[in-house]
């Protein structure tokens, strides 16, 4: 639910940090977790890696929303779900969190999230679904060539990631007020 956006980006910033290039990253130069291509897509098309490393977090925001949250139907998904998808896109992009969203829940893998995921989703066990897909991220990011070089850090990011999903799964779902007016 979009309810959960803020409390996840700030997880995801906490995971980001500030401006790194490292050169075994294939993001290239990043700060907060926007790589500079999106930096330029998003907040400024001519953009240098100094107009980068200025990023602000409410910048970072608004790309973190259009290119990830938005694009994996974060605002759609179950508690929990929504989260760990999202994060899962950050990291490797949200097609491959799709798809293997996709697949944990039984519909085709093409790599959008759509009525027929949502649906599927909302039928599963969020627990499930959250336990199935950090697994599957963890697998997935083993058998990367920079596991070597990343793998302590993404093993931590995923075991964080896992227990945030979980606590907001198991929060309770937002009554909603209804407000009855007496006609006159």
């Amino acid at each position: 639910m979009d309810r959960n956006f803020p409390r996840s980006l700030a997880a995801v910033l906490v995971h980001e940090g500030g401006f790194v290039n490292h050169p075994q990253d294939p993001g290239g130069a990043t700060n907060l977790g926007v790589t500079l291509a999106n930096f330029r897509r998003f907040v400024k098309p001519d953009g240098t890696v100094d107009d980068l490393k200025k990023l602000t977090r409410e910048q970072a925001g608004v790309v973190f929303r259009r290119q990830y949250w938005d694009e994996v139907m974060g605002a759609e998904l179950t508690d929990g779900v929504d989260f760990a998808v999202f994060d899962f896109a950050v990291n490797s992009g949200p097609s491959r969190a799709a798809k293997y969203l996709q697949a944990i829940v039984g519909v085709a893998q093409d790599g959008k999230i759509g009525p027929a995921t949502l649906k599927a989703v909302e039928a599963m066990d969020a627990n499930a679904v959250i336990n199935a897909l950090c697994d599957k991220r963890q697998k997935f990011l083993e058998g990367l060539p920079i596991f070597p070089t990343f793998g302590k850090g993404w093993t931590r990011r995923v075991k964080e990631v896992r227990a945030l999903a979980l606590e907001l799964s198991s929060q309770p779902p937002i009554e909603e007020k209804v407000v009855v007016h007496e006609v006159k």
